[in-house]
């Protein structure tokens, strides 16, 4: 069997920024709630542009573009994102709320829904809250969520990096919604 050449980024056939500005988005919106590594936060960048979503809050620690450690993972997806900075979670998470977004923590905690288990509904935009590398998602964001959302695991450990539960539950979604 002959190896398969790779593909050059010249043939990617990818958007450019413009393009993406102006491309039909995921209903998704990302929000990274207390983040503290500069690294997981360029990853996050980066997956929601691969995924298309519609924007990130950043919120309470969770370092803002421009920084040369975010730029160093997000690799110019600081520019195609849509971003915001909010001191406070929980406003975030109300006034999003007050405009029928969905609020889904993705946590470990009672009553959660399996993220393979979960459906979403059509035309209902949701916001995904990723939590503190060591606390998680704040409770009084958790007590407000519509839904929590746990990656199932089976392994030893009891978390995954927040930038990989980020890729995992994006990805997710972002099947669901193109099956809808």
């Amino acid at each position: 069997m002959h190896a398969k050449r790779k593909l050059k980024n010249s043939e990617l056939d990818r958007k450019t920024v413009e393009e993406f500005k102006s491309a039909s988005k995921t209903p998704i919106i990302v929000i990274l709630d207390n983040i503290r590594s500069l690294n997981n936060i360029g990853s996050v960048f980066r997956t929601g542009d691969a995924f298309i979503i519609e924007k990130i809050y950043l919120c309470g620690i969770t370092a803002t573009p421009p920084h040369k450690d975010i730029q160093k993972t997000a690799l110019g997806a600081t520019d195609t994102v849509s971003w915001e900075y909010k001191e406070d979670t929980v406003a975030l998470v109300e006034a999003l709320k007050e405009d029928n977004i969905k609020i889904l923590a993705i946590e470990q905690a009672e009553q959660a829904i399996m993220l393979n288990d979960f459906a979403p509904e059509v035309n209902q935009k949701y916001a995904v809250v990723f939590g503190n590398e060591v606390k998680g998602v704040q409770q009084t964001v958790v007590n407000q969520s519509d839904a929590v959302i746990e990656i199932p695991q089976y392994g030893s450990k009891h978390s995954l990096n927040i930038s990989v539960s980020a890729g995992v539950v994006l990805w997710d979604l972002f099947c669901k919604f193109k099956a809808l």
